[in-house]
């Protein structure tokens, strides 16, 4: 195989694992641009858990033997079965060698030879393969894994300059892995909110508008829980900022918990003392029933006044719900009626019947954009006085009311 051959396969592997969007899409390209480019009817990627002592399947493509899988749920072997990765290639580095790649034949070791693996051997028979190469996959210093390429039995055998070939194709996987981690650290940060590790307003966002995309197209239904920790400004003013922080993060571990009880469903801090839950498939009933066990947890965290509660679902008599928008505006005059009441309890847009005044609060014409949300309740306050405008600010110091 010519040099410019194989450049042009490094490219392709490289740029396949640029365009992942996620781990797992950068693993399959990874195996699928080294296989290709090795002439191998097989390839696997396996991660090194360091912790369990084991090595774990990430992806296998290509022709699959009886019992494999392309994205196996557990398929892992014990690490002290393959002794290249603990400790010969780890003596080879401490001595300044390179981790090169090797080969190996259901007779036995070939190129390369770091040692007879009589595992590798003995899986190489089993699923008729004729031989594989093995390249360690380096990743910040220290072994990450492995990159796998094997051939049928008859298949020419790998050579030196395929072992060689390997090595280079294991940098190169090796240097795409770290880019998608660096990628996946930015986004997480991005829908990330950083005091509850919850996920933030912009993640809410862009789910919502998939979820209302799926609810037009076929019917899912959508439901949306909308919170507010009640007495927040209470406790900072009185306690510090500080302990406004652990109210926030206690409720935020609360909603998670309920947040469990849907399948699916997002549990997301939209900023200062508002939450809120994004359900998915779940009936309406049991979405409020998460929504009532989270009323009924917040009101035994010892700080703060308990939560304020809304719940607007496509599954209740509430009207066509064509955007997010509608169904924010929907949850969020549920919660404002909650508060306004005290209700101990979620408050459900639609239940009130023909008029349900909920659905009429959050209809006018004069209701909010998304982005005035908190105006929305000061002006729409049947008492006149409304809430404060805490705003959407970080930390535990919007007005909690």
């Amino acid at each position: 195989m010519g040099e410019d051959s194989r450049l042009a396969d490094v490219v392709t592997l490289a740029q396949g694992m640029a365009a992942a969007h996620s781990s797992r899409e950068a693993w399959w390209a990874a195996a699928c641009g080294a296989c290709r480019a090795l002439g191998g009817s097989f390839a696997a990627l396996s991660v090194w858990e360091r912790e369990l002592g084991r090595l774990r399947v990430l992806v296998n493509v290509g022709e699959l033997a009886e019992g494999e899988e392309e994205f196996p749920e557990d398929e892992s072997y014990p690490v002290h079965q393959f002794a290249e990765i603990t400790e010969f290639l780890h003596e080879r580095w401490a001595g300044g060698g390179e981790p090169d790649a090797w080969v190996e034949t259901a007779e036995g070791a070939a190129e390369g030879r770091p040692g007879y693996c009589h595992q590798r051997v003995a899986a190489l028979r089993r699923r008729g393969r004729g031989c594989c190469v093995v390249a360690p996959i380096v990743l910040h210093g220290r072994a990450w894994g492995e990159l796998y390429v094997a051939r049928p039995v008859g298949a020419p055998v790998f050579a030196r300059d395929d072992a060689d070939f390997a090595t280079v194709l294991a940098a190169v996987v090796a240097a795409g892995i770290a880019q998608t981690e660096r990628l996946e650290e930015a986004r997480r940060l991005a829908y990330t909110d950083a005091l509850t590790g919850l996920a933030n307003r912009r993640a809410v966002d862009g789910r919502l508008d998939e979820a209302i995309e799926r609810h037009r197209r076929d019917g899912a239904v959508v439901s949306l829980v909308v919170c507010d920790v009640n007495g927040l400004k209470r406790v900072n003013d009185t306690l510090g900022h500080a302990v406004g922080d652990r109210l926030l993060e206690r409720f935020g571990t609360v909603l998670s918990l309920c947040g469990a009880m849907l399948p699916g469903a997002l549990a997301a801090r939209l900023g200062g003392d508002e939450f809120c839950l994004l359900a998915v498939g779940p009936s309406a009933d049991e979405v409020v029933k998460a929504a009532d066990e989270v009323c009924r947890r917040a009101a035994e965290l010892g700080i703060g006044d308990g939560v304020s509660c809304g719940v607007a679902s496509t599954e209740d008599p509430i009207g066509p719900v064509r955007s997010a928008r509608r169904l924010f505006r929907l949850a969020d005059a549920a919660q404002y009626r909650a508060k306004a009441e005290r209700a101990a309890h979620p408050v459900v847009a639609g239940r009130e019947g023909p008029d349900d005044p909920v659905v009429r609060l959050a209809d006018e014409p004069s209701g909010p954009s998304d982005g005035e949300r908190r105006r929305f309740r000061g002006r729409h306050s049947p008492q006149g006085g409304g809430y404060r405008d805490g705003g959407y600010r970080d930390g535990g110091y919007a007005d909690g009311g």
